[in-house]
């Protein structure tokens, strides 16, 4: 079985042209809804040499999120469509490719932070906690004042080794350059009672022969409500 999605409307392409690999995301479509209201986050960029001299980049570019009002239409309620593209590269005698994961940390009564970048004020209280999207395109959090909570942007479904369905939250890549591209993810918000903030991340992992390693470029917060 080759590689394809689960919880992604109409799929995921995924194409590969040389040592480029790229993946495309459609989800469901904002419309044209009331009180709307939409915000261009800045591009970013992060660069860092490993011990063994290899170089990974990371660019986002393109960052817009559309705030729109939940049709739960309560203060509880939220809704947010994301977009964006992030980029990345593997540069150096030992590099042999790796794998991006995307996502959005979603935060009620939190401050996730300042500026894009390398930011090391991030909260840990969130890691490990994943909500993926459902079978609508969609990821949907229930979260109370004080909490944040991970939603990853993609949902890979692959056979293992053994035959398996397996899925991950990544998309792997050859050579020196892959991406992956999003438009219209559809974030829900429900049972915070206090402001909302989301953060966008980009993490690539590279496995060389001599080190692993993973570098994360951080987006701008913005508030949805």
């Amino acid at each position: 079985m080759n590689s394809s999605t689960t919880g992604l409307r109409r799929g995921l392409q995924i194409s590969a042209v040389g040592a480029a690999t790229a993946v495309a995301v459609g989800f469901l479509s904002a419309g044209a809804a009331n009180a709307d209201t939409f915000v261009p986050l800045p591009d970013g960029t992060i660069s860092k040499t490993l011990a063994d001299g290899t170089v990974v980049t990371i660019t986002r570019t393109g960052e817009t999120a559309n705030i729109s009002p939940s049709m739960g239409a309560t203060p509880l309620h939220r809704n947010v469509w994301v977009s964006g593209r992030i980029g990345a590269e593997v540069t150096g005698p030992n590099a042999k490719g790796g794998s991006i994961t995307a996502g959005y940390v979603v935060a009620c009564q939190l401050t996730l932070g300042g500026k894009g970048g390398a930011d090391t004020g991030m909260s840990s209280s969130w890691e490990g906690e994943s909500v993926k999207q459902t079978a609508k395109g969609s990821g949907t959090v229930s979260i109370g004042p004080g909490q944040a909570k991970n939603i990853r942007l993609l949902d890979l479904e692959k056979e293992d080794s053994y035959g398996n369905e397996s899925h991950s939250g990544a998309n792997s890549f050859k050579g020196r350059s892959g991406s992956v591209t999003y438009a219209d993810s559809t974030i829900g918000v429900e049972g915070c009672a206090g402001y909302a903030q989301a953060r966008s991340y980009a993490t690539v992992s590279v496995s060389t022969d001599n080190i692993t390693s993973s570098t994360t470029l951080w987006g701008q917060p913005f508030s949805i409500g």
